[in-house]
């Protein structure tokens, strides 16, 4: 049990498990499942994870902690946590932080829009599997049928209430206890995936994708740049959704110990569905490397040919389904929990508004090009500068001797001196760099 010193209005994790379970679900995402997968095959095999694995420890260790520290530090989530960070150099800089706080919480409510969307493409894929709809349909028209203008608001508004009804319940017994169930029920549905993949025939050639290593790939730059890209976006290092869960940590949380257990669990769950996607798209012959359409039309044709598909499509999307909607109530949390402190507004009401501004947005976007656009610019963009700004915030504007104290709270041993340096001078100019490459390239994550 954690100590409930500290501990915030809208309550706190009551336990290390819960909080590492809420933030093992917000970390693991869509982009696990539909993006990681084809990155891991088409850069190297077990070559790709070398560099992964590197920059996921990186991020992990000194990116998630700064931001849960920082977060516990202020004892608040995103606007209070900035102003904190400005006011500890100037006291004439609070407002300096509020402005620069709204940056990343932005990203937080761009991405929630966009998640809500294909989440209520998901749900509408999970319908379709549970009525026998999807397993006759042609998967690309019964797609596009919901990715079309007001294609699917029945779904898309379900999603959104299903958050909100989570959310208002709060922290201890809404996050963490949807967590708690959610997530390790995606783990489960996603073995069980991977158990029956294997046995089909032909899934040796997906396995020889993923895990036989080519080591040229090593040698080249862009490999590199697409590791060091998933893995910083896939542990959710916005500047503002893991600041508000270090908001409810009590003081006797090792904070770097849980940042690299969220980072190993992260990268588990992504490996698992890598393990459960790919081999069944070779087993079929199909393309695995097409992007977000893998999910809605080509695993949907694996499953209309394979024995028992009808219960794997369902259990399939039902997991996605908990990977997305435990992401989905972290971006909620971070826009709600700011504007219920900025603006001294009830719980309930800062979550409806939050909700109402998702769906109201997310409405006009429901068109699959309009989403895209929409995608496009907040994580090209709107997020990288958010997680720069963040970093700049707490590494060298709260400066380090304040978040060191900080993170070698409820440890035995006090953090090394390397720690700050990385931070400071390693993981802030990756930060920058992401931003830089991102636009360049047109997204890295």
């Amino acid at each position: 049990m954690m100590s409930n010193e500290n501990r915030h209005r809208n309550g706190g994790f009551t336990s290390s498990v819960g909080f590492i379970i809420a933030c093992v679900g917000s970390a693991v995402g869509l982009g696990n499942i539909w993006l990681f997968p084809y990155r891991l095959g088409q850069y190297g095999g077990a070559a790709f994870l070398i560099p992964y694995l590197l920059f996921v420890l990186l991020f992990g260790w000194v990116g998630l902690s700064a931001e849960f520290g920082a977060g516990r530090l202020a004892g608040t989530g995103t606007i209070g946590t900035y102003e904190l960070c400005f006011q500890s150099r100037n006291p004439k800089w609070k407002a300096l932080g509020t402005a620069v706080s709204w940056i990343p919480l932005l990203g937080s409510l761009g991405i929630a829009i966009g998640y809500a969307v294909i989440l209520g493409w998901v749900l509408n894929s999970l319908a379709g599997s549970l009525s026998g709809a999807l397993m006759t349909a042609d998967p690309a028209q019964f797609f596009s049928a919901a990715a079309s203008q007001l294609g699917n608001p029945l779904w898309h508004t379900a999603v959104v209430v299903i958050v909100c009804l989570v959310l208002m319940l709060g922290v201890t017994a809404g996050i963490e206890k949807a967590s708690r169930v959610l997530m390790p029920l995606f783990f489960v549905l996603f073995i069980a995936l991977a158990v029956w993949v294997a046995t089909l025939s032909g899934a040796g050639e997906g396995y020889r994708f993923l895990l036989v290593p080519d080591w040229s790939k090593l040698l080249e730059p862009y490999t590199w740049v697409m590791a060091m890209g998933q893995a910083f976006f896939s542990l959710s290092i916005t500047g503002s959704g893991m600041i508000v869960y270090g908001a409810y940590l009590g003081k006797g949380e090792d904070i770097p110990k849980a940042s690299v257990r969220t980072a190993v669990f992260d990268t588990l769950a992504a490996l698992l569905s890598a393990l459960a996607i790919v081999p069944a798209v070779f087993a079929y012959g199909l393309d695995v490397r097409s992007g977000p359409p893998l999910m809605f039309i080509t695993l949907p044709t694996v499953f209309q040919r394979m024995p028992m598909g009808r219960l794997f499509a369902a259990l399939f999307f039902l997991s996605v389904l908990f990977a997305g909607l435990t992401s989905l109530i972290n971006m909620f949390e971070a826009v709600s929990e700011s504007w219920q402190t900025k603006f001294k507004l009830p719980r309930k009401a800062a979550v409806l508004i939050c909700s109402a501004l998702t769906l109201g947005a997310g409405l006009f976007m429901e068109a699959e090009a309009n989403l895209g656009a929409w995608m496009d610019f907040i994580t090209i963009q709107v997020v990288p500068i958010g997680a720069v700004l963040g970093a700049v915030s707490i590494y060298h504007v709260l400066g380090w001797p304040k978040l060191r104290q900080e993170l070698e709270l409820g440890r035995k041993k006090p953090l090394s001196p390397l720690f700050g340096t990385v931070g400071k001078w390693v993981y802030v100019p990756l930060t920058v760099l992401v931003v830089i490459l991102g636009l360049y390239y047109g997204g890295i994550g």
